[in-house]
């Protein structure tokens, strides 16, 4: 019984190759993408609204939106990274792995958080939630007043 369970844990914990290659393949991909993208935007807008600091403590604040940035980044790609050694074979890791090293997967990055900020842009604020529920009053005549 104890053999199987550690076979079972053996077969759920990924290769130290397939963790390194997930780690891998997460810094390519969307999230490592539109990290910084979203960190420049948050990162504004607390300073936007921090009227009663002088420009040295904004400065600070800045600093410490840096530090801070980096250990959730460095917490989110290896969660992401893990995920996909657990998800993905070796062989399927090391051909994404591949491919994200290409001059067209690196253009495509590149072009990426514009790409995502421009379709925000062109579509402007959504709330699924809020559409679902008008919809469903328009077809149903039910949630025409629910929040």
């Amino acid at each position: 019984m104890i053999a199987m369970i550690f076979l079972a844990l053996a077969a759920a914990t990924p290769s130290p190759e397939a963790q390194q290659l997930g780690r891998k393949l997460a810094d390519t991909g969307l999230l490592a993408s539109i990290l910084p993208m979203m960190k420049q935007k948050e990162v504004e807008e607390i300073v936007g609204n921090a009227k009663d600091l002088s420009d040295a403590e904004k400065t600070a604040l800045r600093s410490t939106a840096d530090r801070v940035y980096e250990e959730g980044r460095e917490r989110l790609l290896t969660a992401t990274g893990n995920s996909y050694a657990q998800s993905l074979s070796v062989e399927d890791l090391k051909a994404l792995v591949a491919f994200e090293g290409t001059d067209a997967a690196k253009r495509y990055r590149a072009a990426m958080p514009g790409a995502i900020a421009s379709t925000m842009q062109a579509v402007g604020q959504m709330d699924f939630k809020k559409d679902v529920r008008a919809a469903f009053c328009e077809e149903k005549g039910k949630l025409c007043d629910a929040k």
